[in-house]
């Protein structure tokens, strides 16, 4: 997503101060796909960096699988406010996540997204906020999908 496209500016919360975020006035950040747009709720200034939540709104459908990947994080816990995510894992798990279902995935754990629902919303909250994103080696046996 462009920075033309956010509706503010992140900054807009403060640190050490509760964070509010309405949804009649949603702020808007950029993100790591561009198939989704990313909704920041003000936690990562709100908490100093220490977590950050957001709600990942699908743009369009998924117009590809991730590829292999793994985050730089204590912890990425989701929860599928609507729609649904098919996720492969390093354990030979294929799981799809939909209305209602969490999943939460431990920092460096391989995993590859491989199919979204058009509709796709959730909830997605990660330890440390910086939470970094690596490309990386399918597992053994996994196509290699970039």
């Amino acid at each position: 997503m462009s920075s033309a496209t956010m509706t503010k500016q992140p900054d807009a919360f403060a640190r050490g101060e509760v964070a509010y975020a309405p949804a009649s006035d949603p702020v808007f950040v950029k993100g790591r796909r561009d198939f989704f747009k990313y909704r920041d709720l003000g936690v990562t200034a709100a908490s100093g960096g220490q977590m950050r939540a957001q709600v990942t709104i699908a743009t369009r459908g998924m117009t590809r699988p991730t590829g292999w990947h793994r985050h730089v994080c204590d912890g990425q816990f989701v929860y599928m406010i609507k729609g649904w995510v098919e996720l492969q894992f390093e354990d030979g798990r294929t799981i799809k996540v939909g209305q209602g279902d969490s999943v939460f995935i431990p920092g460096g754990v391989r995993h590859n997204e491989t199919r979204a629902s058009d509709d796709l919303e959730l909830l997605e909250v990660s330890v440390p906020a910086d939470m970094g994103t690596e490309p990386c080696d399918p597992p053994e046996g996994w196509p290699d999908v970039r």
